[in-house]
Parts: C-alpha cells; structure tokens; sequence
C-alpha cells in the first residue's frame, strides 16, 4: 500500500510532466524508472535511493547504465 502511494507521483511526473520536455537522461534507467524500482524493491529506502539518484544527476556528472543495486546503497552502481 505504502509502495503504491509513494510510486504514484512518480507514474504522474512520467504521464504528465516529462513528456513536456526533450529527453536528456544521463543514466539507463532513467531517474523516474530507477526510483520506481527502487521503492519496489527496497521500499521507504528506495525513495532514499531515487533522490540520491536524482542528486547525481547533473552536466558534470558521469552517464552510463546505473541499476538498481540488490542491497541498500546511496552510491552510484555502475556497469
């Protein structure tokens, strides 16, 4: 119920606001997809993990494919 809840803005933000704007993902997946997953797998500490997430998101940043580690990190998991 609690995963449902906090996934929903998320599922809106890619329905309604994203598609506003032209694609500039740095990460695969992308940020929404990756807190998404994240809250399915680790819960209230996904949510955690996708604003760390978003947090590395800038120009100066790294990009690459960065998945959703098993265990519970703040870090980058880069493939």
């Amino acid at each position: 119920m609690i995963r449902r809840l906090l996934i929903a803005p998320v599922r809106f933000y890619q329905a309604f606001i994203s598609p506003l704007f032209p694609p500039s993902c740095r990460y695969q997946p992308t940020c929404s997809t990756y807190m998404i997953q994240a809250i399915e797998k680790h819960g209230l500490k996904g949510l955690l993990m996708g604003l760390a997430r978003i947090s590395r998101c800038h120009p100066w940043s790294e990009t690459g494919e960065d998945p959703v580690p098993d265990h519970f990190s703040l870090k980058a998991n880069r493939k």
